[in-house]
């Protein structure tokens, strides 16, 4: 199978509210190393897909990760332990330092995350930045370079027998008084800390939308977004299924073939789990289930889901390399699937509902750099 395609027929121009706002913006703006991160006109990526503008947010570089996931587990763990503070919170602080000192009532207090590569490692960082413990379940499928990044942030790295969901049920039991666990994943019983993983994400949306401005560029035809448990996905599509949002672009969802959780979902108009094993190279969407609490928003905000097999995300790479933007598999996942969309004879439905053109202006993620350096390399040498 070279692509598989499902044209969404739940899907819906406008979201019921509320709509996200700039509470989270304000909040990464206060963490060290924060800036924006570059949204990248890139004319030969245009050129290959036969579109007038490609403009491409590059998370190769977040927070000194290299991936967008910080966003999303930062502002979790901020409000997930502001909630076990109780009614005073936080409280009025401009620094880290003023946040670690308020959070001594709490200590010793570890942070759990099960992780296919980058959701961990950013949960790792911010423990780390907290002075927290961490504890990372882990696949056992996942590459060493993803391991030992995670290892490097201090964090205790658990190996599961098993695929990602496995490792998430793992982590799920390390809940208590000295463990809290911060996931993107969400389960009946488990949804406010898995909400606000996507409300962090929408930091990077309104980057967009400021960069946008200040260029005097208007917004997107088209907006292709990785699906993994479809938490990234939520929070690109409230932000453009927003009644205040006008034109809304058409938006794409992309997903390996071998983990099409979300597109399976969504042909059986309910969540179902897509079995393994789930090894595609695009690691970061190698999941078998979608994310409850990201349900309502991706089956009804997705207008499109494509699925694909690995090489169209080698291809994406090495494309993404010529204008100067390092991308992982999983980074270029949704480059690939558009790319072999607009040429595939299964795309044409497709086309013509998403209106492709000439004139299109799409918009992409770039949602990791080189995760895995070696790997990087030989895709670059094919």
């Amino acid at each position: 199978m070279s692509i598989r395609t499902l044209v969404n027929p739940n899907a819906r121009e406008i979201l019921d509210g509320p709509y996200p706002d700039r509470t989270p913006l304000r909040f990464h703006r206060r963490l060290p190393g924060y800036e924006e991160t570059p949204l990248v006109n890139a004319p030969e990526i245009a050129d290959a897909l036969g579109v007038e503008k490609v403009f491409v947010k590059d998370e190769s570089s977040r927070l000194g990760l290299p991936a967008f996931k910080v966003l999303g587990a930062s502002w979790a763990v901020y409000r997930a332990l502001e909630e076990r503070l109780g009614d005073e919170g936080f409280g009025d602080w401009e620094e880290i330092e003023d946040l670690k000192a308020r959070l001594e009532p709490l200590r010793p207090l570890s942070l759990v995350a099960a992780t296919d590569g980058n959701h961990g490692r950013a949960v790792a960082r911010v423990a780390r930045l907290l002075e927290l413990g961490a504890k990372i379940f882990v696949p056992e499928d996942m590459a060493a370079a993803r391991q030992e990044a995670i290892a490097r942030e201090e964090a205790e790295v658990i190996v599961v027998d098993g695929t990602y969901d496995d490792a998430v049920e793992r982590s799920a039991e390390e809940a208590g008084e000295r463990g809290l666990v911060i996931s993107d994943m969400s389960w009946p019983g488990y949804e406010r800390i898995p909400s606000w993983v996507i409300e962090g994400y929408s930091t990077m949306l309104w980057e967009i939308d400021d960069e946008l401005e200040r260029r005097r560029e208007g917004g997107p035809d088209l907006v292709i977004v990785q699906v993994g448990v479809g938490a990234f996905a939520a929070a690109v599509a409230r932000h453009f299924r927003n009644s205040l949002v006008s034109p809304r672009p058409k938006l794409v969802g992309v997903e390996p073939a071998k983990a099409d959780c979300l597109l399976e979902s969504v042909a059986a108009g309910h969540i179902v789990s897509v079995p393994g094993p789930h090894d595609s190279v695009m690691s970061g969407l190698n999941c078998g289930r979608p994310s409850l609490v990201a349900w309502p928003t991706v089956s009804a905000g997705i207008d499109l889901l494509v699925a694909v097999d690995d090489e169209p995300a080698r291809e994406a790479m090495r494309l993404a390399a010529r204008s100067g933007i390092v991308s992982g598999e999983t980074g270029a996942a949704g480059l690939g699937g558009l790319l072999e969309l607009l040429r595939a004879e299964e795309g044409e439905e497709a086309r013509r509902t998403l209106g492709v053109g000439e004139r299109t202006c799409v918009l992409l993620f770039n949602c990791e750099g080189a995760t895995d350096p070696d790997a990087y390399r030989r895709v670059m040498a094919e």
